[in-house]
């Protein structure tokens, strides 16, 4: 598609901020005017905008389509949003362990083990490791603990808590990407530990660390997204 137009502007409107191109303001792809919650992720926002040649790159609009889904799919069902994120914390990656006579599982427990612990301790639940990859239900009372902390998400922070989750394999890594202080760098090689592993032992793969790269790209974008709905 050809570009359409030539000024981007940010325009304050009611208690949020919305992007006008030539004065028109934006709409998201259901038709919902695509009004955001802070002026830094409108403004991140328009510099998509703003940034794009003559030829439009649908691919280079990576907040923009967050900020769709959050308006779009997120906002009018909420419920729905957070029963899709639950299942990655009932196979979450952490739990799953190699056999603990296994050098990986000393890996394992060295990178995971303060991740997982600290989200205990953060969000007051219990996690049940497993040795293997046959799955093990998570308690009731670790699953009834991580919707609540979901339930207190707002449609923006659950738009992007849904990349950072799916990316990393993980909910707990998901929701420690999107909190203020986080390791990124850590998280997502956390999250990787064991294409890593594989890496060392037998060596890298171009593609494959090509294709890690892009997710990894995704991964932070996502945590940015939340870091400037948040403001």
């Amino acid at each position: 598609m050809k570009r359409f137009y030539s000024q981007v502007a940010v325009a304050a409107e009611g208690e949020g901020f919305r992007i006008t191109l030539d004065g028109r303001g934006i709409r998201t792809v259901a038709g919902k005017p695509q009004v955001v919650p802070t002026a830094a992720l409108a403004d991140a926002m328009a510099a998509e905008w703003a940034g794009q040649g003559e030829e439009i790159d649908p691919a280079r609009f990576v907040l923009r389509d967050m900020a769709d889904y959050a308006l779009d799919v997120v906002a009018p069902d909420r419920a729905r949003a957070i029963l899709e994120l639950l299942p990655y914390g009932e196979t979450d990656t952490l739990c799953y362990r190699a056999e603990p006579d296994e050098p990986l599982a000393a890996r394992q427990r060295e990178v995971w083990e303060p991740l997982l612990a600290a989200a205990e301790a953060r969000h007051g639940v219990r996690f049940q490791r497993v040795a293997g990859i046959m799955h093990k239900p998570q308690a009731s009372e670790t699953l009834a603990a991580l919707q609540a902390v979901l339930e207190g998400l707002d449609a923006f922070a659950l738009a992007a808590l849904r990349n950072t989750t799916s990316l990393a394999a993980s909910l707990v890594l998901g929701i420690e990407a999107i909190l203020p202080d986080a390791d990124l760098d850590a998280l997502w090689n956390a999250a990787n530990l064991e294409e890593d592993w594989q890496a060392e032992l037998w060596g890298k793969d171009a593609e494959a660390m090509a294709r890690r790269e892009l997710r990894r790209a995704a991964f932070v974008a996502a945590a940015g997204f939340a870091r400037l709905a948040r403001g």
